[in-house]
């Protein structure tokens, strides 16, 4: 198999051709020996459904699981939902404990149950306790294979301990020191265990201030820890500090990936496991549900719009000029939502300065209100030759992008305490909210000087 850091573009590239070509003993050939299995579920990924299909069946059983755990999980469902538990537990064979429980959670209780019973003991006893967690905590994230010792031995015990394994876990940085009742004490990191005297003890030695997390902590807590104090692995303990097993930073990079697919796909009110290449019906009925939200929306715009008839059908130009309001309000507004739902991802924002950022917000939007407004009044007076309709769609800039400013800060924090996510909501509600402000304060100033 390929190492990771081995460039496979050019086997991707071969492989496209074989399939093209219909080389199908060369495709199945180049599946099983010639790639990783990233670059295997890449391929499923990027492949429509008949072509994937056609590549899953090609794919030998004792791989599968290895392809399965780099699949997105709407993928992941249509090939698990195929699976017995026999063929689960050929698949999953050698995954380790907390990608198993990943897999295990996208399938029926039912289910979950058989393969279960089907699993060895201890095997059994890990991936239960991984699944009595919620899937975005660290309990949940977690994986229970861990190298333990003990606080009263030697150096030397520890290295002559290890030579007994045939290998150590991925991403073992630190042994995890532990009482005889498995209570927490600290790390013994590897490094510095290999430069120490065989004959001092573990204690001497061993690290107690450290990060531990506990494990009912939400993943995206645990994600800003790795990042803020450059963690490799980080045990994981309960509430009686308990040592439950630990986290690595390979599944924290799929956390950061997924929370950043998260935003940016519940910005047009999609999910982040959305498959590129779902088939059509499934794609159009997602689709539809914040389409008909966005025609609400957009109906009591219109319905604003609508009171002002009869101004708009004597002042031609103010049809022409709306769109400028509503549209410089939505900018500034999606410009400070997108910066506070960020803030509130890392963790920066709280009720000690929420009130700093609203008044901040507020000046800015006076600030870039005033000076649009004039640009925008300008270019209105010199285009129709009229000193109030200036005055009026100048006035109405700055009510609406100081509204616009406010409510890009304000939406996400009543979102979050409303239990509401705000990167799928909050776009849409702040273009509600500029847009009716927008119409309301142009359409409104321009009858109280043309029909008054």
């Amino acid at each position: 198999m390929a190492s990771d850091n081995q460039d496979t573009s050019p086997l991707i590239e071969r492989l496209n051709d074989a399939m093209d070509s219909g080389a199908f003993a060369q495709v199945r050939r180049m599946i099983n020996r010639g790639l990783p299995p990233q670059d295997v579920a890449h391929l499923l990924e990027s492949s429509p459904p008949k072509e994937r299909d056609l590549l899953w069946q090609m794919i030998d059983p004792e791989l599968q699981g290895d392809v399965l755990q780099y699949l997105s999980d709407d993928i992941q469902m249509i090939y698990l939902k195929r699976m017995n538990p026999e063929e689960f537990l050929t698949a999953t064979e050698g995954l380790e404990t907390d990608d198993i429980a990943d897999l295990l959670q996208q399938l029926p209780d039912t289910i979950i149950q058989e393969v279960l019973v089907s699993m060895d003991a201890q095997d059994r006893h890990r991936v239960e306790a991984v699944l009595s967690y919620p899937e975005d905590t660290a309990g949940g994230l977690m994986n229970t294979d861990t190298i333990t010792i003990r606080a009263d031995i030697t150096i030397d015990v520890v290295m002559r301990y290890l030579r007994r394994h045939q290998s150590l876990p991925e991403s073992t940085d630190s042994l995890l020191v532990v009482s005889r009742k498995d209570h927490f004490i600290g790390v013994l990191p590897i490094t510095r265990m290999l430069v120490s005297d065989p004959n001092i003890t573990v204690r001497e030695v061993m690290d107690t201030d450290c990060i531990v997390i506990k494990a009912d902590m939400p993943d995206s807590e645990v994600a800003n820890l790795f990042e803020k104090f450059d963690l490799i692995s980080a045990p994981v303990v309960d509430d009686d500090d308990t040592l439950l097993g630990r986290i690595t930073i390979d599944d924290v990079v799929d956390v950061i990936r997924e929370d950043a697919d998260h935003s940016l796909m519940s910005m047009a009110g999609l999910d982040e496991d959305e498959d590129t290449f779902s088939p059509v019906l499934l794609t159009a009925r997602r689709r539809a549900v914040w389409l008909g939200i966005n025609l609400l929306t957009a109906f009591l715009a219109s319905a604003v719009i609508g009171i002002f008839d009869e101004t708009i059908e004597k002042v031609v130009a103010l049809a022409v000029l709306m769109p400028i309001v509503a549209s410089m309000g939505g900018i500034a507004g999606s410009q400070t939502l997108t910066v506070v739902i960020r803030g509130m991802a890392l963790g920066h924002i709280s009720s000690s300065n929420t009130p700093w950022l609203l008044n901040r917000e507020l000046i800015v939007g006076v600030i870039n209100g005033t000076l649009w407004a004039v640009v925008v009044a300008g270019v209105a007076v010199l285009w129709f030759n009229d000193l109030t309709l200036g005055f009026i769609i100048g006035a109405a800039i700055v009510i609406n992008l100081i509204v616009a400013v406010l409510a890009g800060a304000a939406l996400p924090l009543i979102l979050k305490w409303m239990k509401i996510d705000p990167a799928l909501a909050g776009s849409v509600l702040l273009t509600t909210v500029t847009d009716v402000i927008g119409f309301m304060a142009f359409l409104g100033l321009a009858t109280v000087f043309y029909l008054s």
